[in-house]
């Protein structure tokens, strides 16, 4: 249980974000969150977990071999 918890607020700032987002993560069950009492705190590699498996990546065009006419 090394995990850091993170409150919405927090993980909204983390993510760049208003709290909506996040809250609205966690309605979609979209993220791991755990509830401690009222309070609902996101563990950091569940945030670390979201941003890698919405990472994407960029194309590679082939390169032309003459380049472009003018």
């Amino acid at each position: 249980m090394t995990d850091r918890y993170l409150s919405v607020d927090q993980v909204a700032e983390l993510l760049g974000t208003t709290t909506r987002f996040p809250r609205r993560l966690i309605e979609e069950r979209r993220i791991r969150y755990v509830k401690v009492g009222r309070h609902v705190r996101i563990p950091e590699s569940a945030v670390e977990e979201f941003i890698t498996s919405r990472m994407v990546q960029p194309l590679r065009r082939p390169r032309t071999r003459y380049g472009r006419a003018s």
